[in-house]
């Protein structure tokens, strides 16, 4: 049974635990013609409030979106101008939003039995959105299906084919990206992870319409810790993806790589001293399609880098405390952090871990 997708304030209380619903439209209208790119990004204030952030190429706040609770991951479809943001696992809310306010920013609950993981992705012609979610009873992943054109209505799910299912995106022609980070949680457990010493990672390729599996590529059992957690895709159609280490922290896994439909993973070997200083973890990866590159982050010991979206290679790395959320610019990567950096301009904002351009 699926529960529906608009909710009222006693259901949002019920399914989100928060005392929140009124006021989700923005406080005034987006200064868009000010800039050429924007960005978008969850935020929290010093109050403990929070909200979507709509950021200018200086790096400036342009709007916000109020929000019932932390957010974690965005997508955003050029075909229909929608964004959503989804709650950070477990949580139970999206937001469906326009920086153009030519509708008024809605909120959709997870169906019965389903929380979701976070993040989500647009079919290419923007009648349908994907999402992430646990069937957390029978510890499956599986990607819920949310038609646009019928009030967000949830129309069906497909299975994600695997665990632990985190960032997804989805290819040109229809084929669904999935990371599977295969970590086992449950919603009685919080965000505790539940399988540390038998994690099963994969990512995935499956059919955006059917669920159909395409390819998955396991990885082998030597890096069976090592999360396979977001993902972005360059225009040679070439998948990047980012890992996260639950294992020994004097280990020195390999915490990118790439691969494409037909073609095997490929990882990237980063330094001893770059894997040192990312803490072995990668919480955000982007591609600059433009640019030919490829941008990391991570919050562990604060840095985030660029790569060479040819073979891997390390171009630079950039010491940033906290560093979170990053997104291709015009010329590299604009890249936030929990302590309030944006771009070159700092505030007593907390940005989340995710930033998209819009």
């Amino acid at each position: 049974m699926i529960a529906t997708p608009l909710i009222d304030r006693r259901a949002f209380l019920r399914s989100a635990g928060l005392a929140f619903v009124a006021g989700l439209a923005p406080r005034a209208a987006f200064a868009l013609e000010r800039t050429d790119a924007v960005y978008a990004s969850g935020l929290k204030r010093a109050d403990g409030s929070f909200a979507i952030g709509l950021v200018s190429e200086q790096g400036s706040l342009i709007d916000e979106i109020a929000l019932p609770g932390r957010v974690h991951g965005l997508c955003h479809s050029a075909a229909n101008g929608l964004s959503v943001a989804f709650a950070r696992r477990p949580g139970t809310f999206a937001v469906i939003f326009d920086a153009k306010k030519s509708v008024e920013p809605r909120i959709i609950a997870a169906a019965n039995g389903r929380h979701f993981f976070g993040h989500g992705a647009f079919s290419p012609d923007g009648r349908h959105f994907y999402a992430s979610e646990n069937d957390f009873d029978a510890n499956a992943g599986v990607i819920g299906i949310y038609d646009c054109i019928s009030g967000f209505e949830r129309v069906g799910e497909v299975p994600a084919h695997g665990i632990g299912t985190h960032d997804i995106t989805v290819t040109a022609d229809g084929i669904l990206v999935i990371a599977n980070g295969g970590i086992e949680t449950h919603p009685d457990f919080g965000r505790t992870k539940l399988n540390l010493d038998h994690m099963e990672p994969s990512l995935v390729l499956a059919d955006a319409r059917t669920g159909a599996l395409i390819e998955k590529h396991t990885l082998p059992p030597e890096l069976k810790q090592l999360s396979t957690r977001h993902l972005d895709v360059a225009a040679d159609g070439r998948i990047w993806f980012a890992c996260q280490y639950e294992g020994p922290r004097t280990d020195r896994p390999p915490l990118v790589g790439y691969f494409a439909k037909g073609v095997p993973v490929s990882y990237v070997q980063l330094p001893d001293e770059t894997t040192d200083r990312l803490g072995n973890y990668v919480g955000a990866i982007a591609v600059n399609r433009a640019q030919g590159l490829v941008g990391i982050a991570s919050p562990k010991n604060g840095l985030w880098a660029v790569l060479d979206g040819k073979d891997g290679r390390l171009l630079s790395e950039t010491t940033l405390p906290d560093a979170a959320g990053i997104a291709p610019s015009p010329k590299s990567f604009a890249v936030s952090s929990y302590r309030g950096d944006f771009l070159d301009r700092n505030t007593e904002i907390a940005w989340d871990q995710h930033i998209i351009r819009l």
